[in-house]
């Protein structure tokens, strides 16, 4: 997969239709994928915890990892793709959302 260049810049809290949520940081694109598939009803809701976070080392590892592994969804999509994380993954996000006092 070629590389795409999302900067990422905000955390959002996603809400899952069976109400579970996870934390996701992402950018204005990602956000208003996220609100057309709540309006979908692929998700159940999506709501913006923080914007213009500080572009950290874990956030650049982080925002690597997803341009590198996943594709901005488009318009025209018919499901919510949630962007799975391997274990380093997920201690980027952990310690993204610490540093910005989020969980």
């Amino acid at each position: 997969m070629e590389e795409q260049h999302e900067v990422l810049d905000m955390i959002e809290e996603i809400i899952r239709n069976d109400g579970s949520k996870y934390y996701e940081i992402g950018n204005m694109v990602h956000n208003g994928r996220a609100e057309l598939a709540a309006d979908r009803g692929f998700i159940k809701q999506v709501r913006i915890l923080k914007l213009n976070i500080p572009h950290t080392q874990m956030v650049q590892k982080y925002e690597h990892y997803i341009n590198t592994h996943y594709k901005m969804q488009t318009e025209d999509m018919d499901h919510w793709d949630e962007w799975k994380r391997t274990p380093e993954a997920d201690k980027y996000v952990a310690a993204i959302l610490k540093e910005n006092h989020i969980g």
